[in-house]
């Protein structure tokens, strides 16, 4: 059974999502820190795979894929580094990127050294439902790769049924139509968009994600869908001195302790 399959059948709600960029704060940390959040209690972890133009990601984001570029992670660096992650860490680990990267690299190779190093599943936010079934659905499903699609409160109802049909693992559900960053908290009109999208009674489980920072926002979109992703807080965390396992420990349990 895929992992994210495994985690949503055993967690009905609380699942806590973060997000890293590969190769920062440094080349070489990637493992660690996905080690120390999966030993402080990180239910899933989405690798972010650094592009030079992330259309999705606020302004601290982008100085993070800068400086893992910067820092020499590449695409081929990142698979060398993941090679053995299994041997320490079960839970469920995606990748996060754009799709420019990944026809470079080339589908159905992408596919198979993803699912050869054990991941569980991908997101590339800028793929749209429709190119994904016509050309690529194959590639990630004879891989057992689950595409993580979004939906933001624009998102027409038609297109979110088509999702919740087509889509597996779970649903991505982007608090706002805004790019990522550290925000104060929710908004009437959130939490509005959250209310319609779990009265919809969907297939599969939601994960809100975008402007969640602190444990009151964590908590709060658990009310409404399973759980809750964390990226900008979380790497703004990592910033500055001090031993990664602190920051990692400290991050966590100001969320969830």
């Amino acid at each position: 059974m895929n992992r994210i399959n495994r985690l949503f059948q055993s967690n009905k709600s609380g699942i806590l999502s973060v997000y890293i960029t590969a190769g920062y704060p440094g080349l070489h940390d990637t493992v660690e820190v996905i080690r120390e959040l999966a030993k402080n209690g990180v239910d899933m972890i989405e690798i972010g795979m650094p592009f030079s133009d992330p259309l999705a990601d606020g302004p601290l984001l982008q100085v993070c894929n800068q400086q893992a570029l910067e820092n020499g992670m590449t695409l081929n660096f990142l698979f060398e580094q993941l090679g053995y992650i299994r041997e320490t860490v079960d839970i469920p680990l995606l990748l996060m990127g754009y799709l420019n990267p990944v026809l470079n690299y080339g589908i159905d190779k992408f596919c198979k050294k993803a699912r050869y190093i054990g991941m569980d599943g991908v997101i590339l936010p800028d793929l749209p439902v429709r190119e994904y079934t016509l050309h690529y659905h194959n590639h990630f499903r004879e891989n057992n790769l689950h595409m993580i699609f979004l939906i933001s409160p624009q998102t027409p109802e038609e297109r979110i049924r088509e999702i919740d049909r087509l889509g597996r693992g779970f649903i991505y559900m982007v608090s706002s139509a805004s790019t990522t960053g550290v925000k104060s908290g929710f908004q009437p009109e959130q939490i509005q968009y959250f209310e319609r999208i779990k009265a919809m009674d969907l297939k599969l489980p939601q994960l809100i994600g975008f402007g969640i920072s602190t444990r009151e926002t964590y908590e709060q979109v658990c009310q409404y869908t399973s759980g809750a992703i964390i990226g900008s807080a979380f790497m703004k965390s990592l910033m500055g001195e001090g031993p990664i396992h602190d920051k990692v420990k400290t991050f966590v349990n100001q969320i969830r302790p």
